[in-house]
C-alpha cells in the first residue's frame, strides 16, 4: 500500500474519531429536543370559546366558533383550573421571572416609564408598586430584576421567537424590548399592553406618513399598512415567515406566539363578522365573537405548518390567555356587565374566578394523553420550570426566587402538585374598573377553599370553588376556622415575599394585613 494512502487512511480515522468525541460531548437530550409553541392571547375568558372547559356547555359556547381550539384539545390535555393574574402585565411578568405577583410587584398594568396608571383614591394612599415592570438587569427604579427562562432556553441551543405583544416593561426601560429577553427574532413587541386598532386601513395606529399617533400603534408591521390585513393575521402570517427561517437551522425553536387579540378594541374582523350576525348577535357582540375566531385561525393555521412541515410528532403546542375576558366596560360588550365569563363571577381586574381564571390546553405528541382533562390547578408562574423541562433544560439558576412549580406529574398524569399548594394574587391597586372582586384585594387559593380580603374595609369572603364555581355563597361566616387558617397563611407570604398594602390617608397607617384583622 503506497504511503499516501495509508496517511489518507490515517486522516480519516482521526478525523472520525474527533467526529465521534465532539458527539459524544452533546447531551442525547439536546439532539431531539420539541419543539415549544406558547400561544398566549390577549384578555380571553374562560368562556370566550366553543370548547366548554365546565362542566356544560353555556350560551357563550354555543354563540363562538373555535374549530382549531378543539382540534388541539383532541390532540392534548385540557386543564379546567388553569390560573393567570387578574392583569395582563402582572401574569406576564410572573410567566417570563417565574415569580408570583407579589413578589415582582408588578401589580398593575404598565406603559410609561415612571408613571403609575392606577386611579386615584381619596380614602387610600396605594404602594409605591413596581410600574416600570422587569428586566434582566439592575438600575431601573420601581422594576422587578428576574432572569429570563426565554434567555436560558436561548443559551442551551433553542431559536427563540417573539411574536405580538409583549408587555415586560414600561417604555424606555431594558423590559420593553424582547430582544433583552433572549428573543433572537421579535415580531411587533414593544411595551404597550394594548393596540390602537387591529385595522391596517389606519396602519395599525399611524399616520400616513409614518408617525404613530398612539403609545399603543403597533410597531414593526409596515408592510401591512393599507392591504386590509387585520392585524391578527398580520402577525400568523409574521410568525409563518420565521418559522420557515427556523426550519432551515437545524435546532429546536421556541416561538411566543402573543397575540393582542382579543383585546379591545373591538374592532370587526370582516372575515368573521357577518357571519355572527347571520347568527343573531349584535354587532358589539358579533365583532368580538370575530376577534375569537380570528384569533382560533391563527392556532389552526400554526398548527397547519407544524403538520406540513413534519414537526408534529415533536412540537409542543401550550394554549394559554394572560387574565379573564372583560366584563367591565358596556361600551365594548352588550347584555348585564360582569356577567360575560358566566358561570365565572366578574372578569378582567378581579380576583373571582372570572377575572383569574383561563382557558388552557397542552399538547405534546407521546407524553400528553390525547383528549383529556385536568381538574388540578396551577398558575402562570408554574410555566417558567415546566418549559425549561420540557425542553430538558436543568440546573440553572435564577437572579431571584422562582415561584413556579413544574406542572410536568400532571401533564404524565404521574403526581398531582396542587394537592395542598396555596396559591396566591396581590391587586394593591386601582384599576381602570369597578365591580365584584375589582381593586385593592388580595386572595388565596388552597385546596376547594379561597379567600378575597379587601384591604380598605377589612372584608373577608370565604367560597367552596368546586361547589360554588360563580362565587355568590361566601361562606366565611360559616367556616371562621378555615377564614382564620387561610388569612394567616396569606398574610404570611405577603410578608415574607416583602408584598405590598396601600395605607389610610387620614391616619397614614398601613391597611392591615389579611391575618391582622
Amino acid at each position: 500500500m503506497n504511503k499516501n494512502l495509508l496517511l489518507s487512511l490515517a486522516l480519516a480515522s482521526v478525523a472520525g474519531t474527533s467526529t465521534q468525541a465532539r458527539e459524544k460531548t452533546i447531551p442525547e437530550q439536546t439532539k431531539q429536543r420539541p419543539n415549544i409553541i406558547l400561544f398566549m392571547v390577549d384578555d380571553m375568558g374562560w368562556q370566550d370559546t366553543s370548547l366548554p372547559f365546565w362542566t356544560q356547555k353555556t350560551h357563550y359556547n354555543e354563540a363562538y366558533e373555535t374549530p382549531n381550539m378543539e382540534r388541539l384539545a383532541k390532540k392534548g390535555m385540557m386543564f379546567t383550573q388553569a390560573y393567570a393574574c387578574n392583569i395582563s402585565s402582572a401574569t406576564r411578568c410572573s410567566l417570563i421571572t417565574g415569580a408570583n405577583n407579589a413578589r415582582h410587584r408588578v401589580t398593575n398594568w404598565t406603559l410609561e416609564r415612571d408613571k403609575p396608571t392606577d386611579r386615584t383614591s381619596p380614602t387610600v394612599q396605594l404602594p409605591d408598586w413596581n410600574y416600570n415592570g422587569v428586566s434582566q438587569v439592575k438600575g431601573t427604579p420601581h422594576t422587578f430584576v428576574g432572569t429570563s427562562f426565554v434567555e436560558l432556553l436561548r443559551e442551551s441551543g433553542y431559536h427563540t421567537i417573539h411574536c405580538g405583544k409583549a408587555h415586560f416593561g414600561s417604555i424606555d426601560t431594558p423590559g420593553e424590548n424582547p430582544a433583552h429577553w433572549g428573543f433572537e427574532v421579535n415580531i411587533a413587541g414593544h411595551a404597550a399592553g394594548g393596540l390602537a386598532t387591529y385595522l391596517s386601513e389606519k396602519n395599525y395606529g399611524h399616520t400616513r406618513d409614518g408617525k404613530a399617533y398612539s403609545l399603543m400603534a403597533i410597531p414593526g408591521l409596515d408592510n401591512y399598512w393599507g392591504t386590509g390585513i387585520f392585524a391578527t393575521e398580520a402577525l400568523t402570517q409574521e410568525a409563518i415567515k420565521a418559522l420557515d427561517k427556523a426550519k432551515k437551522y437545524n435546532q429546536p425553536f421556541y416561538l411566543y406566539m402573543a397575540h393582542y387579540a382579543i383585546h379591545v378594541p373591538v374592532d370587526k374582523d370582516m372575515r368573521f363578522f357577518p357571519k355572527y350576525v347571520r347568527k343573531g348577535l349584535s354587532d358589539k357582540e358579533a365583532a368580538y365573537a370575530s376577534l375569537i375566531e380570528g384569533m382560533d385561525k391563527s392556532l389552526g393555521d400554526l398548527m397547519d405548518w407544524v403538520e406540513k412541515n413534519g414537526e408534529a410528532d415533536n412540537t409542543i403546542i401550550i394554549f394559554m390567555s394572560d387574565n379573564g375576558g372583560l366584563a367591565a366596560e358596556p361600551g365594548w360588550r352588550d347584555g348585564e356587565i360582569h356577567t360575560q365569563n358566566y358561570p365565572l363571577n366578574s372578569g378582567k381586574g378581579s380576583l373571582y374566578e372570572g377575572g383569574i381564571r383561563e382557558p388552557m390546553i397542552v399538547s405534546w405528541p407521546g407524553v400528553v394523553k390525547p383528549d383529556t382533562r385536568c381538574d388540578k390547578y396551577l398558575m402562570i408562574e408554574d410555566f417558567y420550570p415546566t418549559i425549561l423541562d420540557m425542553a430538558g433544560v436543568k440546573d440553572y439558576k435564577t437572579s431571584s426566587p422562582m415561584d413556579g412549580i413544574s406542572f410536568m406529574p400532571l401533564l404524565k398524569e404521574t403526581g398531582d402538585p396542587s394537592k395542598g399548594r396555596a396559591l396566591v394574587w396581590n391587586f394593591p391597586n386601582i384599576w381602570g374598573n369597578d365591580g365584584p372582586g375589582i381593586n385593592l384585594d388580595c386572595s388565596i387559593r388552597k385546596d376547594d377553599w379561597k379567600l378575597v380580603y379587601y384591604y380598605e374595609t377589612g372584608k373577608k369572603e370565604l367560597f367552596n370553588i368546586p361547589e360554588d364555581i360563580s362565587e355568590k355563597n361566601d361562606v366565611a361566616g360559616q367556616h371562621p376556622d378555615i377564614v382564620k387558617r387561610l388569612s394567616k397563611e396569606l398574610g404570611e407570604y405577603l410578608r415574607k415575599v416583602d408584598g405590598q398594602r396601600p395605607s389610610f390617608k387620614a391616619t397614614g397607617k398601613p391597611c392591615p394585613w389579611p391575618d391582622e384583622i
